[in-house]
């Protein structure tokens, strides 16, 4: 039953009148034209425009966020390849490539290439499919929500013949488009798996130092204090990317600086020649010396290569002149300068003992707590570096409808990217204290976290030879070269690191294909909804124009008919909660259709997001009136990230008073009596639920997904009027159930 409001009558002074010779703009008038157009032609992302001084401000933010895990790579790289006292050509041609991996996958492919594929300044493999959709027709998007990416498709004659015969095959390939996206898919599941992997392997391996100078302290200890240090990490998440950042970067810095001083010290006091592995060489070498055997043990010189992923993947905190700043010159030749230090203590070390413990062997005997303490704090930011980058394509991941939508909180008035996601951040903390307490070492977890770094890796090389091709439009060859040359040694790494399946890669694979069904159940039932909901639409439109002495006005979008005569006249202002913006909400058709209701004015109200982080009050809404309708009115109701719902008024009141101050204004005398006397018997707020369930009559398989959708949609799925502080009293919920 509606209640009647208590609010009182419009009271408009003169002085809301505008005055005389003042401005027009969509915010302070009143709209006829279709508010579709506008929703495509407003607030696109676009890259944001930053100032030399904030350019190094974010360099030096992304030292804390980004390098944290490349640069405690030296902690266990050369642990990781050698299973017994190497020989000091082994150890040179290790070095070399470690050496030319860092230049060749880090400083070239990633930095290089990779950061100017970026999506509006978002990183990450979603963002590289979120790019090609922009350019290609390879996505399924939902129809209720106007897409705000823009669509930039290369006209035929603007792209050569041979990328524009690909783009043709992929766009007309139903399975070539499921694939690139499962593609992406896999490759955001291998960054969260690395997520829980990246801090339980930097933690353990410096913890595992202590056995230098403790050799009496047990695993379960080691495990203990890493456990504990963990739980810390994921409880500070909260505080947001700027003020970690800002805390972090001087840990980082001072990091990589000793890195910097220990290696110089190490070659200066051991073996100066070890600079000789700049040569390829030396990779020669090495497989000539090993044969297969080198090619097995790329696994563990893939370490080096942890946490490039975040280099992308994090972008969207920063900016790619940053991240391009900080690495090359700063993070890299820090990290080049540690390997060769480790690298001259090895090849000289007469006790046989140094390739375990490379980095603490490298350190000054004098140094060794000040560089325990620091390899502590540098691997507790290690961590971010990965945990940031879940947060961020977790984000990509529920724009494209790709994952249940989770509660995002925006912790930067300034950088839109800076995000952090509640729940992620917890079960994150869940899965990565259960694989610290499981693995204890940093061998076997060094085999799991491999396979994620790389196949991730390799997944990016793929997706970008397609950026090349349909979005740089590259000569056809030169894009073939950049697959073939990175994707050589993406491969030889990703083969090598799948060998170690059955000494914990496996669990990598694992993680991976448990978010893949998780994601692949909520794209499957997303697209399964949206043709229902289309089918839904069409049905009620053809009812319409079945009805007697109907007649329909689709500009309004709402249908009028002389039947309405017969129906009972509600004398309200109904506020409409209208998810889409552009169309006639279901929830008011089948009020109309079910309970035959005709309030006295309506308002569809539209809740954008905007890609700024507080929105001027003056710009907050925009109100259309189709031509040849009354009383029926339209609002699009512009929020910033970081604004906060105004609980002062009432959400209704300070709609329905907009737009009646805006007639007023214009000279609708007639319809602002009509609103201010509906507004003053009655105001009320119209939504709907919906319910999913499978349809008993389709097979099994489809039922037991469509069910877990569902369920997923009940547990994660919030009711945005909560937030706008509406009324319980005034709220009409109106339950719609889809068959699926």
């Amino acid at each position: 039953m509606l209640l009647e409001s208590k609010s009182e009558k419009l009271d408009l002074d003169s002085e809301s009148v505008l005055e005389l010779g003042q401005e027009k703009t969509i915010f302070n008038s009143i709209q006829t034209k279709n508010s579709k157009d506008v929703l495509l032609n407003t607030d696109t992302p676009s890259r944001p425009i930053l100032s030399k001084k904030t350019i190094f401000y974010l360099a030096f933010q992304s030292i804390g966020v980004i390098y944290g895990d490349l640069g405690t790579s030296p902690l266990y790289t050369f642990s990781s390849v050698f299973t017994d006292t190497p020989t000091r050509e082994d150890i040179l041609g290790a070095l070399s490539i470690v050496i030319w991996s860092l230049t060749l996958v880090v400083s070239i492919k990633y930095v290089i290439f990779v950061l100017s594929a970026n999506d509006n300044g978002e990183g990450g493999t979603f963002a590289l499919y979120s790019l090609l959709s922009r350019y290609a027709r390879i996505n399924w998007s939902n129809p209720n929500v106007i897409g705000r990416a823009g669509f930039d498709r290369y006209p035929t004659g603007d792209i050569k013949g041979v990328n524009r015969g690909l783009r043709r095959w992929i766009e007309n390939s139903s399975f070539i488009r499921h694939l690139i996206n499962l593609l992406s898919i896999m490759g955001v599941c291998m960054v969260i798996a690395d997520g829980m992997l990246t801090p339980a392997q930097t933690v353990i391996g410096a913890i595992q130092g202590l056995r230098i100078e403790v050799p009496s302290i047990t695993i379960e200890a080691r495990t203990g204090i890493s456990v504990a240090i963990l739980i810390l990490i994921f409880m500070i998440q909260s505080l947001g990317t700027t003020k970690i950042g800002v805390t972090f970067a001087p840990i980082v810095a001072i990091w990589l600086l000793l890195n910097f001083a220990c290696g110089i010290w190490s070659v200066y006091t051991f073996d100066s020649t070890v600079f000789q592995a700049f040569s390829p060489y030396w990779i020669y070498h090495w497989f000539a010396n090993h044969g297969q055997q080198g090619w097995e043990m790329l696994a563990g010189t893939l370490l080096c290569l942890t946490g490039v992923e975040a280099t992308f993947a994090d972008l969207g905190h920063f900016s790619p002149s940053a991240v391009r700043i900080s690495w090359l010159c700063f993070a890299y030749p820090c990290i080049l300068m540690a390997y060769i230090g480790e690298a001259a203590v090895i090849s000289m070390d007469t006790t046989g003992t140094a390739w375990q413990n490379p980095f603490y062997a490298a350190v000054p005997p004098s140094a060794f707590w000040f560089a325990f303490v620091m390899a502590v704090l540098a691997a507790i930011v290690a961590s971010q570096a990965m945990i940031t980058a879940c947060f961020s394509i977790l984000s990509q991941a529920m724009t494209l409808s790709c994952f249940p939508q989770l509660k995002v909180i925006h912790t930067s008035k300034k950088f839109r990217g800076q995000v952090y996601i509640p729940v992620a951040n917890w079960l994150l903390m869940i899965g990565t204290v259960a694989i610290a307490a499981g693995f204890q070492d940093t061998t076997a977890l060094g085999n799991a976290y491999g396979t994620c770094v790389i196949s991730t890796a390799f997944i990016t090389t793929i997706l970008m030879t397609l950026v090349t091709i349909i979005v740089w439009r590259w000569n056809i060859f030169l894009s073939l070269a950049f697959l073939l040359f990175f994707g050589l040694i993406d491969g030889a790494y990703l083969t090598s690191a799948l060998r170690k399946v059955p000494q914990g890669a496996w669990f990598t694979i694992l993680v991976a294909v448990v978010l893949s069904t998780v994601m692949y159940i909520w794209r499957y039932g997303s697209l399964r909804q949206w043709d229902y909901e289309r089918v839904l639409k069409l049905k009620l439109r053809q009812d319409k124009l079945n009805g007697l002495d109907e007649v329909e006005n689709t500009t309004a979008g709402r249908t009028i008919t002389t039947a309405t005569a017969l129906s009972t006249k509600l004398n309200t202002v109904m506020i409409v909660f209208d998810p889409a913006g552009f169309d006639s909400p279901m929830s008011f058709q089948h009020l109309q259709s079910a309970l035959q209701v005709d309030p006295t004015v309506v308002i569809f109200c539209h809740l954008r997001h905007v890609n700024i982080a507080a929105v001027a009050e003056d710009e907050r809404m925009i109100v259309f009136k189709p031509e040849g309708t009354e009383s029926t009115y339209r609002i699009i109701v512009r929020q910033g990230y970081k604004d906060l719902p105004d609980t002062s008024v009432e959400f209704g009141l300070m709609l329905s008073n907009h737009i009646a101050r805006l007639l007023q204004e214009e000279g609708h005398h007639s319809e602002f009596e009509t609103i201010a006397e509906a507004q003053a018997r009655q105001l009320t707020y119209l939504t709907s639920t919906i319910s999913v369930r499978s349809k008993p009559s389709s097979f099994l398989l489809h039922r037991f997904v469509i069910e877990l959708y569902a369920w997923f949609r009940r547990n994660t799925m919030e009711n945005q009027q909560e937030m706008l502080g509406v009324p319980v009293e005034k709220l009409v919920q109106i339950g719609i159930q889809y068959e699926l």
